[in-house]
């Protein structure tokens, strides 16, 4: 396998590291999390300018050509700065089903909107009792004429307080938990019937409870053939996890290097804490870890078009090993900073939490250890 990045996507690192640095210092991403809106539109826009939001669509579909290590490397960027903008939800997850399956109708009224930053999409896909599988549905799409009436409650929908349009997961035959029987929708929030309650996340995003209540879509609404989604679910939500995978890579470098920084300055017993043997050797574990982390996900990234099973085995592995990761390297950054590493004055608190979360979206360690085992 080639590990190499090209020309243009060393461009674009160097480019969205400068951008982040710039605007995602501790103090100004603070202030914008605590704000009334949670995000900066401005920033969105800004990544729109840049090509950045249509970086990983085809040429034919109106984007720039890329692809999922191109997502890797701007979700890399955007770790190290704890960026909030909801780049996963709209470009990844909704773009990945507008590309994979999406009509060319569908494609022409979305993507373009995505690529320019007017369109924000939510993944409204878990609910308050289906854990992390993905057919464990209540939520339903009965036939009404030529569309459809969605019921239902989706929980912890990751940026809706400011999106668009939201991509709905719901179950229009079968039984619950049937693995057929499973539909995606393209549904307007602002459609009538869509009441949603809009809270902070713990590190630091915004997420919504969706309460879908007779809310009539189209036919246009569809996506992909009725009643068999799920394997296009898991394709998506496998690209969903490299993408946050690489992101937590991005958390676990400046976590790891915040840690060190710190150790050569915090004192004890008049000497840098950094001298002592026993926090050098953790320090240097701590480098390991991610460094594993990295290599996992870019086998993980590089694995997204292969057949289903390698693909799936791959992400898992990933999934496994960076949940770890994070776990290893949140645990020690903070408690090598002591009691102050938890509190809200220093950054390195924000970067835990933001590890700490990474472990249960998308399915954690003990699901994909369960999914790898059974795959294997």
């Amino acid at each position: 396998m080639d590990f190499n990045f090209t020309e243009e996507q060393e461009m674009v690192r160097d480019g969205l590291s400068r951008l982040v640095r710039e605007n995602y210092d501790w103090e100004t991403r603070r202030g914008a999390v605590e704000s009334g809106t949670g995000w900066r539109p401005e920033i969105w826009a800004q990544l729109a300018e840049l090509g950045i939001l249509g970086m990983p669509f085809s040429e034919e579909d109106g984007g720039f050509g890329g692809g999922a290590v191109d997502a890797m490397v701007v979700m890399e960027e955007f770790g190290k700065g704890l960026v909030v903008e909801p780049f996963v939800p709209t470009v990844v997850c909704a773009g990945g089903f507008l590309k994979h399956a999406g009509t060319d109708a569908q494609k022409d009224e979305h993507i373009g909107g995505i690529v320019d930053g007017s369109r924000v999409f939510a993944f409204a896909y878990a609910e308050p009792r289906g854990r992390y599988d993905y057919a464990d549905l209540e939520t339903t799409a009965k036939k009404d004429g030529s569309g459809y009436i969605l019921n239902g409650h989706k929980a912890v929908v990751v940026g809706a307080p400011w999106a668009t349009h939201l991509i709905v997961t719901a179950r229009s035959s079968g039984d619950r938990r049937d693995r057929k029987g499973v539909s995606v929708f393209v549904v307007d929030k602002a459609a009538a019937g869509i009441v949603t309650r809009d809270y902070p996340t713990v590190d630091g995003r915004h997420a919504s409870e969706v309460y879908l209540e007779n809310v009539s879509v189209p036919a246009e609404a569809l996506i992909s053939e009725e009643g068999a989604a799920l394997p296009l679910i898991e394709r998506v939500t496998d690209e969903a996890i490299a993408a946050q995978c690489a992101e937590a890579c991005g958390v676990m470098k400046v976590a790891h290097t915040m840690t060190v920084e710190y150790s050569r300055q915090r004192k004890q017993f008049g000497v840098p804490i950094g001298s002592f043997q026993v926090l050098q050797h953790r320090m240097v574990d701590m480098y390991t870890e991610y460094e594993q982390a990295v290599s996992l996900t870019y086998l993980a990234t590089l694995k997204l078009d292969a057949p289903e099973r390698e693909r799936k085995l791959a992400v898992s592995a990933a999934k496994v090993r960076l949940g770890q990761a994070a776990h290893h390297i949140g645990r020690d950054a903070i408690q090598i900073h002591g009691g102050m590493g938890m509190t809200d004055e220093m950054a390195i608190g924000s970067y835990f939490k933001r590890l700490t979360i990474f472990d249960s979206e998308f399915g954690n360690v003990d699901h994909h250890m369960k999914r790898h085992i059974t795959l294997s």
